[in-house]
């Protein structure tokens, strides 16, 4: 099955989700998790059984599969498309591989400017997963969107310099300070692997995507604004460029997340996402004023605390409550111009699945709630 191209983009009708970005009023509070799809269903287990994770992600009707699997348990209002951030670079031809219990680790660590030269750059699509779009977009319906994703050059940049996860990312910040040239040139080296990434999935027919910078929240605002903010922004804007060469309305829309940023969010929002990202430690509204006091209101996605799907009905929905109460009030203050619900990180593996779908049905039904 060959991928669908931009020019014969499925037409949504009333999907919440893009509502909610275009400053339309949905028909319900949209919602997606992020790692909606993964260690806390039965069915991704039982699919991914014996398979490499890496492996699974460059295989089209599994990584499709399990693309599709939180939609049809939890009525999420968006899919996630099934990745992992390194794909990129495992495509481009890196030797990396990601280690049960562990994560992504790179077997050959770049540690000097001649390293960076060495590294190669991703100059093709990446042909499964545009396949494996395809098949995903067969299946949504036309009110349910496919975000796409990729990891931001600094979260790559840490795994390729520390040679795999890292608690302190103390060999990347020694390179960024003591081998600025050589960081500038590793950053440069990798816009063009994540921006021929995000094309192929912008030609194959996402309907968002997301840039995901994991580890930006180790970092400070001075050293995020120096290191890395001009990097991020080369692939907003590129990202942009693509969607706009293939359809002739607007280009796609986009979201920007890390972990620990909220001390970075006016920042991050400078890169020029149309939705941030906001985790569970800052309040939305809090959040929404720090973005909008640098760049203007944007659309706000967050931020419930994972762990709380460990508690009761009780607790999610009067945590749902504040959630949306804050976001009404960002709103309404002229500090945030719409709302996405959303974890504050990633749906944690022991998750029972029936919480999922529990918060997903009490986000829905609080929609009216939120309007009083």
């Amino acid at each position: 099955m060959t991928s669908a191209s931009h020019s014969s983009r499925r037409s949504l009708s009333q999907a919440p989700f893009l509502d909610a970005i275009a400053g339309r009023t949905p028909t319900r509070t949209p919602v997606w998790f992020m790692r909606q799809a993964g260690r806390s269903l039965p069915e991704y287990r039982r699919v991914r059984e014996g398979i490499p994770m890496l492996d699974s992600c460059f295989m089209p009707e599994l990584l499709a599969e399990i693309t599709l699997q939180p939609v049809r348990r939890h009525d999420v209002d968006a899919a996630i498309l099934f990745s992992d951030i390194v794909v990129p670079l495992k495509a481009a031809g890196v030797d990396v591989e990601i280690v049960p219990g562990r994560g992504p680790v790179v077997a050959n660590p770049i540690r000097s400017f001649a390293d960076v030269g060495a590294l190669p750059i991703l100059d093709h699509e990446v042909s499964e997963v545009a396949e494996g779009i395809g098949l995903i977009l067969g299946e949504l319906s036309n009110t349910q969107a496919l975000i796409g994703f990729a990891g931001a050059p600094f979260t790559l940049a840490s795994y390729l310099v520390e040679g795999g996860p890292s608690k302190n990312h103390e060999i990347t910040k020694s390179m960024m300070h003591a081998e600025p040239k050589a960081w500038h040139a590793l950053m440069e080296r990798l816009v063009p692997t994540i921006t021929r990434f995000l094309q192929t999935q912008i030609t194959a027919g996402i309907d968002a995507w997301q840039l995901f910078d994991s580890w930006a929240g180790f970092l400070s605002e001075r050293d995020y604004r120096e290191f890395v903010l001009p990097y991020s922004a080369q692939i907003f804007e590129a990202a942009k460029e693509a969607s706009t060469n293939h359809t002739s309305s607007a280009s796609i829309p986009s979201i920007h997340f890390g972990v620990g940023t909220g001390e970075l969010l006016g920042a991050m929002a400078e890169a020029g996402p149309d939705v941030i990202g906001v985790d569970w430690r800052v309040p939305l509204d809090v959040a929404a004023e720090r973005v909008a006091g640098v760049v203007g209101p944007l659309v706000l996605q967050g931020n419930l605390d994972p762990a709380l799907l460990f508690t009761n009905r009780g607790v999610i929905a009067r945590e749902v409550q504040r959630i949306l109460g804050e976001a009404s009030r960002a709103i309404a203050g002229g500090f945030a111009s719409g709302h996405i619900f959303n974890l504050g990180h990633g749906v944690l593996p022991n998750t029972d699945p029936q919480a999922i779908t529990d918060a997903v049905s009490i986000i829905h039904s609080s929609f009216i709630n939120s309007e009083e």
